[in-house]
């Protein structure tokens, strides 16, 4: 056994949601998959999907639960939009020549899932067909092809379905909507609602993803509408900083520092898709943002090319430990940050530096998330009496997630280097490797809706 001022451990490498019968029986758990556009966009064909989906297969993605794999936008026909007759969306038949549903047909044989894409406006995001009043002809369309995921985005709204009192959570200032406001009232909440009956109509479940960017603070309406929300805008494949309406991974964490509690069983918090494997971001920057998704119980919805794709990149994808944490069954709650002096502050653009220190409860044992946010590799402590869900008066086994070892036996703390922009992901035990506080929570009392 080890005393905290003794060792150092150094690492060389780096609410209630819709209830079962509503939804389906489908999103109690953080969705995870595949999804096409952060690295093909529009350039998306029938081959793209097929072979992903062979792909999610042959390098064991499936095994570890990853199962959705989701069209997203620019499959329609943008020229002929929707059959005069049916009013149905036209589905660009050069990308897809034997339509959707036949995508969703092989996609289903290898033991999978299809998601497509659409808008709760006139138009997409890309300037294809939109879905806002169309939403029970495009709810069956989805149903009769086979469809079992929907992203549902928020581009191209008319002014008639402006919100009195808007809500974005990267302004500075926002309208001050009087007492007693409720913002599931809003226009932004009723468009998204209006989607989710008319796929609750469908005999088939559907996944429902309200890609709503946090607007009209989705947080307090998408539990009853969604199964998961955006709480913030587009990610980058890049550390800090933003470009227009798409950010980096640090301000998007700071801004789930910000808002941790809003996740549980059936509804989830979305921080967008993963931008692992994608831009220049680094080995250490991969790991911290998979960790961190996985931590924050946000679906994990690939977005990288699986053909071809690095061993290392696939190494972090795949860590089953931090996917168990992500699809835990008894524990709802997203890790919560902690030892801050003070609030998060608001999500800025390249001064962002979201908490370093994290921690939550799995089957498995107590969790600590150590971020590294600075330039430099740095030296992060756990103090057992300063950390929720320790204590100072017990010993712990301490567990490397990254390499699945064990960095042995400690006694009031322990400490390890972390190098830049990379996250250290433990586990904490008791020395037989036992749960040390199955009672314990995040949030108290614990949400435990639902079952299995």
């Amino acid at each position: 056994m080890s005393s905290f001022l003794t060792y150092t451990a150094i690492v060389l490498v780096a609410s209630p949601g819709l209830a079962a019968g509503i939804s389906g029986g489908i999103g109690r758990l953080p969705a995870m998959g595949w999804n096409s556009w952060n690295e093909y966009a529009c350039d998306i064909s029938e081959g793209v999907f097929l072979e992903t989906g062979e792909l999610m297969v042959s390098l064991g993605l499936r095994d570890l639960g990853y199962e959705y794999v989701n069209i997203d936008d620019c499959w329609s026909d943008k020229e002929k939009r929707r059959d005069e007759e049916t009013k149905r969306i036209v589905v660009d038949s050069e990308k897809f020549p034997r339509g959707i549903s036949h995508v969703a047909d092989e996609i289903h044989k290898l033991g999978l899932k299809v998601g497509i894409y659409s808008d709760a406006g006139t138009l997409t995001c890309g300037g294809y067909e939109g879905s806002l009043g169309y939403e029970d002809i495009d709810a069956a369309t989805w149903a009769e092809w086979g469809i079992d995921y929907l992203k549902y985005d928020n581009c191209n709204v008319p002014p008639e379905w402006a919100d009195e009192y808007p809500y974005d959570p990267a302004l500075t200032s926002n309208p001050v909507p009087p007492r007693g406001y409720d913002y599931a009232r809003s226009n932004t909440s009723v468009r998204f609602s209006r989607m989710r009956d008319a796929l609750q109509r469908q005999s088939q479940p559907i996944q429902y993803s309200l890609c709503v960017w946090g607007h009209a603070h989705v947080e307090r309406w998408g539990h009853e509408t969604g199964h998961s929300w955006r709480m913030w805008g587009d990610i980058l494949p890049q550390w800090a900083g933003r470009a227009g309406f798409s950010w980096g991974i640090m301000p998007i964490v700071n801004q789930a520092a910000r808002h941790w509690e809003d996740s549980s069983f059936w509804g989830h918090n979305d921080w967008d898709m993963l931008e692992v494997g994608n831009g220049d971001l680094t080995f250490e920057e991969n790991r911290s943002h998979f960790a961190l998704w996985a931590a924050l119980k946000s679906p994990l919805i690939i977005g990288t090319p699986l053909k071809g794709i690095d061993e290392k990149v696939l190494g972090i994808l795949s860590n089953k430990e931090l996917i168990d944490f992500n699809q835990d069954t008894h524990y709802s709650d997203s890790a919560r940050p902690f030892g801050l002096e003070g609030p998060v502050p608001p999500t800025a653009d390249n001064t962002a530096h979201p908490p370093s220190h994290w921690v939550g409860i799995s089957v498995k044992g107590i969790h600590v998330f150590l971020l590294n946010t600075g330039a430099e590799e740095a030296v992060l402590a756990v103090e057992f009496d300063r950390t929720p869900g320790l204590n100072k008066q017990r010993v712990y086994l301490v567990h490397d997630m990254w390499t699945g070892e064990d960095l042995g036996v400690f006694l009031d703390g322990f400490a390890l280097s972390v190098k830049a922009h990379d996250t250290a992901a433990l586990r904490f035990t008791t020395p037989q490797g036992n749960h040390p506080d199955a009672n314990w929570a995040p949030r108290e009392p614990r949400r435990s809706e639902g079952g299995d």
